[in-house]
């Protein structure tokens, strides 16, 4: 089926071509206006019933530590393994706990939104139990996951949508791994989802078992920073995500030849830096440290000029941040160039198709 996005309105006297650009250009910058005007702060729930976060009391009287007894460790990147092991997220503790030892937190919907994942199984994935909402009312419409339940809410099903603050679930230490009764946690994402077409990829893995989790896999969700986010949005440093990404600074810029228009822009136009001309020739994608693709920029074929097709070329890179983030490796030097390295290839494999 061809996506409606992909519709342009003929325009009496003028040329397919020009007339489509006219047409997509109307509807990028109506867009912008409409979401100036619409964009609201965001209205945020702490996912648990601690008060930590909201008092503005120190990170590590929130945090639970992933064995190593530094609450730091239950923070977001590169946070174990003396920095070279990467966190998707934040592990909120427990606040009370039953006879047992048990965590007795509630887990809530952080924002209004729509269930889109249930795994009610836990030895089904390392997140255990897990839910992942959806916010559409969100620019762009970011993810929020919620994992290692010890239950899930009964009649919480994908489709259902949720208000900012409703229980989701139990805290717990579920995991198809083994996390200890006494560091039972809330796993807490903020993120974008990669691509509609990640079955494909992960058919093209040969990873020797099915993917049971649909679109919301873990591995085409990539998470940023919530604690980071949250103190600018206290700060009213921003007020929405859309403000978050445009201030978060890129680690890599490169461009590459293709003409395909990947589903992440249409789901996230709002990262897209300028109107999709009538022929996409390329883009030119700014990327944070993690990978995440932060920033999109459509090239012309005119602008393409000398590019291989599908072959990235790397335009810029912050070596400070290349240098201090060691749970990531975007990009290497190969005699004297920078090209892309693992995380950054499998990004660029899931959004454009390359295999």
């Amino acid at each position: 089926m061809r996506c409606p996005a992909h519709s342009v309105p003929r325009l009496p006297g003028l040329p397919r071509a020009a007339a489509a650009r006219i047409a997509w250009a109307l509807v990028f910058f109506l867009g912008l206006t409409l979401r100036a005007f619409a964009a609201e702060r965001v209205e945020f729930t702490w996912p648990t019933p601690s008060k930590a976060w909201e008092v503005g009391r120190a990170v590590r009287t929130m945090l639970q530590d992933a064995g190593s007894g530094d609450p730091e460790s239950g923070a977001f990147g590169g946070v174990r393994s003396g920095g070279r092991q990467f966190h998707e997220g934040i592990d909120i503790k427990a606040s009370a706990r039953d006879r047992r030892g048990e965590p007795a937190d509630s887990v809530f919907a952080a924002m209004d939104g729509v269930v889109r994942h249930v795994n009610a199984t836990a030895g089904d994935s390392n997140y255990g139990r897990y839910v992942v909402i959806e916010h559409p009312d969100q620019t762009p419409a970011v993810y929020t996951l919620y994992a290692h339940l010890a239950r899930i809410q009964p009649g919480l099903t994908s489709g259902a949508h949720v208000s900012r603050g409703q229980v989701l679930g139990l805290m717990g230490h579920s995991s198809n791994g083994n996390i200890p009764r006494d560091r039972a946690h809330l796993h807490f994402e903020m993120g974008l989802m990669v691509t509609r077409d990640f079955q494909s990829w992960y058919r093209s893995r040969k990873f020797g078992s099915p993917n049971e989790h649909g679109l919301w896999n873990g591995m085409n969700l990539m998470g940023f920073d919530p604690l980071d986010f949250l103190e600018k949005w206290r700060a009213r440093k921003v007020n929405t995500f859309q403000d978050y990404f445009a201030q978060v600074p890129a680690a890599v810029r490169l461009r590459i030849g293709t003409r395909r228009v990947p589903d992440f822009v249409l789901r996230y136009p709002s990262l897209l830096t300028s109107p999709l001309p009538a022929a996409v020739g390329g883009w030119e994608i700014a990327f944070d440290w993690t990978g995440l693709p932060i920033s999109w920029t459509p090239l012309t074929g005119a602008e393409t000029i000398g590019l291989r097709e599908g072959q990235p070329r790397i335009l810029a890179v912050d070596a400070a941040i290349e240098r201090r983030e060691r749970s990531r490796t975007l990009v290497v030097s190969r005699r004297g160039n920078w090209t892309p390295a693992h995380d950054l290839e499998t990004v660029l494999q899931q959004l454009f198709g390359m295999r």
